[in-house]
């Protein structure tokens, strides 16, 4: 189990200090971290758990509005620590339901170390699961997608072409749902500057679109990507298809 925990706050902090030391008492390894974007972007989401501290949350309102979109794209798991006003406040940028947990200060560490026992969990049978990238500038349709896949694979989102490559230079996914038409870069500028790094090459992509006249479909398979799916198909449809496509690389895998 990873036992690594992110703890989210001030160093100099007297409870801040008096948490990290209880938790590496109860087993854990926490890494320090200031709640600042830059500094949290040195770490993925499969590094561990993230332990947020909060103080003063009206005024890191830009620094929660980032961690609510790492909740969103990349399944941080992401627990919070804080004053009964702080997290009413912290609700209204980052939903209660979208943390992992909330704790009022002053926390149980009992509970805590409960809490993230759970979550690591939780976070070894997600780790089993294939992950996927949507990228679609449609916000509803990605949304949607996620929801009809999120049971079955680990889902992750980004809205352009030119997020998708920037995710993927810090993310490692097994498909790419790739929306065909896109503004500023589409899914074929998308797919060819994959092709241009070796680094991201080896990522198969399958396209998304709406369009499913002869000449597009031909078109978009002359690309190169592992298929060519309609957003109109129904649920299982989709579903199968990209089961199918595991499945048959599975036994690819086998016979290497």
């Amino acid at each position: 189990m990873n036992n690594n925990v992110i703890l989210i706050g001030d160093h100099k902090s007297f409870m801040v200090t008096a948490i990290v030391k209880e938790l590496e008492q109860n087993g854990y390894n926490v890494l320090q971290t200031e709640l600042d974007v830059d500094e949290l972007n040195k770490y993925h989401s499969e590094v561990g758990v993230f332990v947020l501290y909060l103080d003063s949350p009206e005024e890191h309102e830009q620094q929660l509005m980032y961690l609510k979109d790492r909740i969103t794209e990349q399944y941080m798991s992401l627990v919070v620590i804080g004053k009964h006003l702080e997290l009413e406040k912290l609700y209204t940028i980052i939903p209660k339901n979208q943390l992992a947990g909330s704790f009022v200060r002053p926390v149980n560490i009992k509970e805590l170390g409960d809490n993230l026992d759970e979550i690591q969990k939780q976070e070894i049978i997600r780790s089993q699961k294939k992950r996927i990238l949507l990228v679609d500038d449609d916000g509803t349709m990605l949304r949607t997608m996620k929801a009809w896949l999120e049971d079955h694979y680990t889902v992750y989102m980004v809205n352009s072409g030119t997020a998708a490559i920037t995710f993927l230079t810090k993310n490692q996914v097994d498909l790419i749902l790739l929306d065909y038409e896109m503004p500023v870069t589409d899914g074929p500028q998308v797919l060819e500057m994959m092709h241009s790094d070796p680094a991201l090459a080896h990522i198969p992509v399958m396209f998304l679109t709406v369009k499913a006249d002869k000449h597009s479909v031909l078109k978009g398979l002359s690309l190169g990507p592992e298929s060519y799916l309609l957003k109109t198909m129904p649920r299982n449809k989709l579903l199968a298809a990209i089961n199918e496509f595991f499945v048959k690389q599975r036994v690819e895998d086998m016979q290497h």
